[in-house]
Protein backbone atom coordinates (compact mmCIF):
# COMPACT_ATOMS: atom_id res chain seq x y z
CA UNK A 1 0.00 0.00 0.00
CA UNK A 2 1.47 3.52 -0.79
CA UNK A 3 1.47 6.34 1.60
CA UNK A 4 -2.03 6.75 3.09
CA UNK A 5 -1.82 10.57 4.21
CA UNK A 6 0.67 13.18 4.57
CA UNK A 7 -0.16 16.24 7.15
CA UNK A 8 0.77 18.84 8.68
CA UNK A 9 0.49 20.20 11.99
CA UNK A 10 2.38 23.80 12.63
CA UNK A 11 5.68 22.89 12.23
CA UNK A 12 5.54 19.54 13.06
CA UNK A 13 5.21 16.96 9.84
CA UNK A 14 3.69 13.68 9.74
CA UNK A 15 3.17 10.94 7.62
CA UNK A 16 0.82 7.59 7.95
CA UNK A 17 1.67 4.32 6.14
CA UNK A 18 0.30 0.91 6.71
CA UNK A 19 0.16 -2.29 5.24
CA UNK A 20 -3.54 -2.64 5.64
CA UNK A 21 -5.81 0.65 6.04
CA UNK A 22 -8.06 -0.76 8.46
CA UNK A 23 -8.25 2.25 11.25
CA UNK A 24 -6.00 3.10 13.99
CA UNK A 25 -4.88 -0.29 15.14
CA UNK A 26 -3.07 -1.10 11.54
CA UNK A 27 -1.84 2.21 10.45
CA UNK A 28 1.16 4.11 12.14
CA UNK A 29 2.08 8.06 11.91
CA UNK A 30 5.79 9.04 11.88
CA UNK A 31 6.46 12.79 12.90
CA UNK A 32 9.38 14.88 12.39
CA UNK A 33 9.88 18.01 14.09
CA UNK A 34 12.85 20.14 13.29
CA UNK A 35 15.25 17.59 12.77
CA UNK A 36 13.72 15.01 15.25
CA UNK A 37 12.20 12.08 14.10
CA UNK A 38 9.78 10.16 16.82
CA UNK A 39 9.58 6.53 16.25
CA UNK A 40 10.03 4.74 12.90
CA UNK A 41 7.47 2.71 11.57
CA UNK A 42 6.89 -0.71 10.74
CA UNK A 43 9.78 -2.54 8.39
CA UNK A 44 7.36 -3.51 5.60
CA UNK A 45 6.60 0.14 5.43
CA UNK A 46 10.42 1.21 4.88
CA UNK A 47 9.59 1.89 1.07
CA UNK A 48 7.37 4.74 2.06
CA UNK A 49 9.33 5.79 4.98
CA UNK A 50 12.45 6.16 3.60
CA UNK A 51 11.16 9.52 1.31
CA UNK A 52 9.97 11.01 4.20
CA UNK A 53 13.33 10.10 6.26
CA UNK A 54 15.49 11.68 3.34
CA UNK A 55 13.11 15.12 2.84
CA UNK A 56 15.75 17.44 4.92
CA UNK A 57 18.60 16.13 7.33
CA UNK A 58 18.12 13.97 10.59
CA UNK A 59 20.00 14.87 13.62
CA UNK A 60 17.87 12.70 15.77
CA UNK A 61 15.88 9.71 16.30
CA UNK A 62 14.03 8.96 19.45
CA UNK A 63 12.11 5.69 20.09
CA UNK A 64 9.64 5.46 22.67
CA UNK A 65 9.54 1.51 23.38
CA UNK A 66 10.65 -1.44 21.49
CA UNK A 67 7.23 -2.96 19.96
CA UNK A 68 8.05 -3.76 16.12
CA UNK A 69 5.51 -0.58 14.29
CA UNK A 70 7.75 1.66 16.70
CA UNK A 71 11.07 0.61 15.87
CA UNK A 72 11.12 -1.49 13.33
CA UNK A 73 13.07 0.89 10.52
CA UNK A 74 15.14 2.29 13.42
CA UNK A 75 18.36 0.24 11.37
CA UNK A 76 17.09 1.17 7.88
CA UNK A 77 17.02 4.63 9.30
CA UNK A 78 20.43 4.53 11.05
CA UNK A 79 22.47 2.65 8.10
CA UNK A 80 20.83 5.71 5.39
CA UNK A 81 21.24 8.65 7.45
CA UNK A 82 24.05 7.78 10.34
CA UNK A 83 21.96 8.55 12.76
CA UNK A 84 21.83 6.31 15.43
CA UNK A 85 18.52 5.67 17.38
CA UNK A 86 18.35 7.19 20.92
CA UNK A 87 15.47 5.32 23.49
CA UNK A 88 15.23 4.32 26.88
CA UNK A 89 17.93 2.17 28.69
CA UNK A 90 15.38 -1.20 28.45
CA UNK A 91 14.30 -0.37 24.96
CA UNK A 92 18.14 -0.46 23.78
CA UNK A 93 18.22 -3.67 26.04
CA UNK A 94 15.09 -5.39 24.28
CA UNK A 95 16.52 -4.17 20.65
CA UNK A 96 20.18 -5.21 20.95
CA UNK A 97 18.92 -8.74 21.74
CA UNK A 98 15.53 -9.16 19.73
CA UNK A 99 12.73 -10.12 20.47
CA UNK A 100 9.39 -12.81 19.42
CA UNK A 101 6.27 -11.13 17.48
CA UNK A 102 3.39 -12.90 17.38
CA UNK A 103 2.23 -13.65 14.15
CA UNK A 104 -0.80 -11.15 13.17
CA UNK A 105 0.93 -8.67 14.76
CA UNK A 106 4.50 -9.88 12.16
CA UNK A 107 1.44 -9.94 9.26
CA UNK A 108 0.31 -5.92 9.95
CA UNK A 109 3.60 -4.93 11.08
CA UNK A 110 6.27 -7.10 9.51
CA UNK A 111 9.75 -7.62 11.50
CA UNK A 112 11.63 -5.43 13.96
CA UNK A 113 15.47 -6.31 13.14
CA UNK A 114 18.03 -6.33 16.41
CA UNK A 115 19.38 -2.49 16.37
CA UNK A 116 22.04 -0.72 18.69
CA UNK A 117 20.16 2.11 20.82
CA UNK A 118 21.76 4.79 22.76
CA UNK A 119 20.28 5.68 26.35
CA UNK A 120 18.39 8.83 26.74
CA UNK A 121 21.10 11.89 28.03
CA UNK A 122 20.08 13.51 30.95
CA UNK A 123 19.33 16.78 28.72
CA UNK A 124 17.16 15.63 25.45
CA UNK A 125 16.38 18.26 23.03
CA UNK A 126 14.37 19.54 19.86
CA UNK A 127 16.17 22.30 18.36
CA UNK A 128 16.52 24.21 21.47
CA UNK A 129 13.38 23.29 23.17
CA UNK A 130 13.83 20.98 26.12
CA UNK A 131 12.10 17.34 25.85
CA UNK A 132 11.05 15.69 29.26
CA UNK A 133 10.88 11.72 29.15
CA UNK A 134 8.32 10.56 31.01
CA UNK A 135 8.67 6.47 32.35
CA UNK A 136 4.79 4.79 31.00
CA UNK A 137 4.93 1.61 31.48
CA UNK A 138 1.51 -0.79 31.28
CA UNK A 139 1.51 -1.37 27.70
CA UNK A 140 4.76 -2.01 27.31
CA UNK A 141 7.21 -2.58 30.28
CA UNK A 142 9.57 -0.10 28.32
CA UNK A 143 7.25 2.69 27.42
CA UNK A 144 8.42 6.75 27.73
CA UNK A 145 6.45 9.32 26.42
CA UNK A 146 8.35 12.57 25.37
CA UNK A 147 6.57 15.67 26.96
CA UNK A 148 7.46 18.89 25.20
CA UNK A 149 6.76 21.50 28.51
CA UNK A 150 7.06 24.86 26.41
CA UNK A 151 4.54 24.07 24.04
CA UNK A 152 2.24 21.41 25.96
CA UNK A 153 2.62 18.90 23.28
CA UNK A 154 2.85 14.73 24.77
CA UNK A 155 4.50 12.47 22.36
CA UNK A 156 2.05 9.68 23.77
CA UNK A 157 3.86 6.15 22.06
CA UNK A 158 0.80 3.93 22.67
CA UNK A 159 -0.65 4.87 25.99
CA UNK A 160 -3.91 7.00 24.72
CA UNK A 161 -4.73 5.70 21.12
CA UNK A 162 -8.41 5.85 22.04
CA UNK A 163 -10.49 6.89 24.19
CA UNK A 164 -12.62 3.19 25.09
CA UNK A 165 -10.10 -0.20 24.84
CA UNK A 166 -12.34 -3.17 23.55
CA UNK A 167 -9.57 -5.45 23.65
CA UNK A 168 -5.86 -5.70 25.38
CA UNK A 169 -2.78 -7.67 24.74
CA UNK A 170 -1.38 -10.40 26.90
CA UNK A 171 1.35 -8.46 28.03
CA UNK A 172 -0.26 -5.42 28.83
CA UNK A 173 -1.50 -4.44 32.61
CA UNK A 174 -4.56 -2.01 33.04
CA UNK A 175 -3.22 -1.40 37.04
CA UNK A 176 0.05 -0.58 35.58
CA UNK A 177 -1.26 1.59 32.32
CA UNK A 178 -3.72 3.40 34.60
CA UNK A 179 -0.64 4.47 36.99
CA UNK A 180 1.11 5.73 33.89
CA UNK A 181 -2.02 7.71 33.22
CA UNK A 182 -2.63 9.51 36.74
CA UNK A 183 1.24 10.30 36.40
CA UNK A 184 0.68 11.62 33.10
CA UNK A 185 -2.35 14.00 33.87
CA UNK A 186 -0.56 15.48 36.82
CA UNK A 187 1.01 17.25 34.22
CA UNK A 188 0.59 20.13 31.73
CA UNK A 189 -0.43 19.62 28.04
CA UNK A 190 -2.84 19.92 26.10
CA UNK A 191 -2.08 18.44 22.75
CA UNK A 192 -1.72 14.60 22.38
CA UNK A 193 0.62 13.66 19.53
CA UNK A 194 -0.21 10.10 19.00
CA UNK A 195 1.35 7.41 16.48
CA UNK A 196 -2.08 5.85 15.84
CA UNK A 197 -4.71 8.34 16.59
CA UNK A 198 -2.71 11.37 14.97
CA UNK A 199 -2.81 14.85 16.44
CA UNK A 200 -5.56 14.75 19.05
CA UNK A 201 -5.51 18.87 20.00
CA UNK A 202 -7.80 18.25 23.25
CA UNK A 203 -5.75 15.73 24.60
CA UNK A 204 -5.87 16.20 28.13
CA UNK A 205 -9.47 15.76 28.00
CA UNK A 206 -9.01 12.48 25.86
CA UNK A 207 -6.56 10.83 27.97
CA UNK A 208 -8.83 11.52 31.05
CA UNK A 209 -11.78 10.31 29.31
CA UNK A 210 -9.70 7.10 28.76
CA UNK A 211 -8.84 6.64 32.90
CA UNK A 212 -12.30 7.11 33.66
CA UNK A 213 -13.69 4.16 31.16
CA UNK A 214 -11.13 1.90 32.19
CA UNK A 215 -11.76 2.57 36.15
CA UNK A 216 -15.24 2.17 35.12
CA UNK A 217 -14.90 -1.30 33.59
CA UNK A 218 -12.66 -2.50 35.96
CA UNK A 219 -15.35 -1.62 38.32
CA UNK A 220 -17.79 -2.85 36.45
CA UNK A 221 -16.32 -6.27 35.70
CA UNK A 222 -15.47 -6.80 39.34
CA UNK A 223 -18.93 -6.37 40.46
CA UNK A 224 -19.99 -9.09 38.08
CA UNK A 225 -17.45 -11.46 39.01
CA UNK A 226 -18.87 -10.72 42.80
CA UNK A 227 -21.97 -12.54 41.51
CA UNK A 228 -20.38 -15.74 40.12
CA UNK A 229 -20.23 -14.66 36.84
CA UNK A 230 -17.43 -16.33 35.02
CA UNK A 231 -14.21 -14.31 33.11
CA UNK A 232 -16.13 -14.99 29.09
CA UNK A 233 -19.70 -14.44 30.35
CA UNK A 234 -18.27 -10.63 31.64
CA UNK A 235 -16.45 -10.30 28.75
CA UNK A 236 -19.47 -10.89 26.77
CA UNK A 237 -21.57 -8.94 28.99
CA UNK A 238 -19.59 -5.64 28.91
CA UNK A 239 -17.52 -5.92 25.97
CA UNK A 240 -19.60 -8.25 23.54
CA UNK A 241 -18.66 -10.83 21.86
CA UNK A 242 -14.67 -11.79 21.01
CA UNK A 243 -13.46 -10.60 17.56
CA UNK A 244 -11.52 -12.49 15.01
CA UNK A 245 -8.53 -10.94 15.84
CA UNK A 246 -8.93 -12.03 19.31
CA UNK A 247 -9.35 -15.79 18.06
CA UNK A 248 -6.82 -15.77 15.19
CA UNK A 249 -4.11 -14.44 17.99
CA UNK A 250 -4.87 -17.21 20.12
CA UNK A 251 -6.24 -14.22 22.33
CA UNK A 252 -2.79 -12.77 22.46
CA UNK A 253 -4.81 -9.90 21.40
CA UNK A 254 -8.26 -9.75 23.34
CA UNK A 255 -11.64 -8.77 25.20
CA UNK A 256 -11.11 -11.45 27.67
CA UNK A 257 -7.55 -10.23 28.28
CA UNK A 258 -8.57 -6.64 29.19
CA UNK A 259 -11.35 -7.96 31.75
CA UNK A 260 -9.04 -10.66 33.14
CA UNK A 261 -6.48 -7.22 33.85
CA UNK A 262 -9.49 -5.30 35.14
CA UNK A 263 -10.20 -8.06 37.55
CA UNK A 264 -6.76 -7.49 39.03
CA UNK A 265 -7.14 -3.22 39.50
CA UNK A 266 -6.88 -2.55 43.17
CA UNK A 267 -9.58 0.14 42.69
CA UNK A 268 -8.87 1.70 45.82
CA UNK A 269 -5.62 3.40 43.66
CA UNK A 270 -7.49 5.06 41.12
CA UNK A 271 -10.60 7.06 42.19
CA UNK A 272 -12.61 8.19 39.45
CA UNK A 273 -13.20 11.71 38.16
Amino acid sequence: MSVIESFRFKDLEAVRVGRFNLGVNTTFVVYRLGGTVIDTGPSNQWRQVRPFIRQRELTQLLLTHHHEDHSGNAGAIYRLTGVQPTAPALTGEILRRGFRIPPIQRLIWGTAPRVEARPLPEEIRIGTERVEPLFTPGHAKDMACYLLPDRGWLFSADLYIANYLKMLRIDEDVSTLLQSIQAVLARDFAVIICPHRGVVENGRARLREKYDYLVDLASSAQELYATGLGLEAIAHRLLGREELVGVASRYNFSKRNLIESCLRVDLSLFPPA
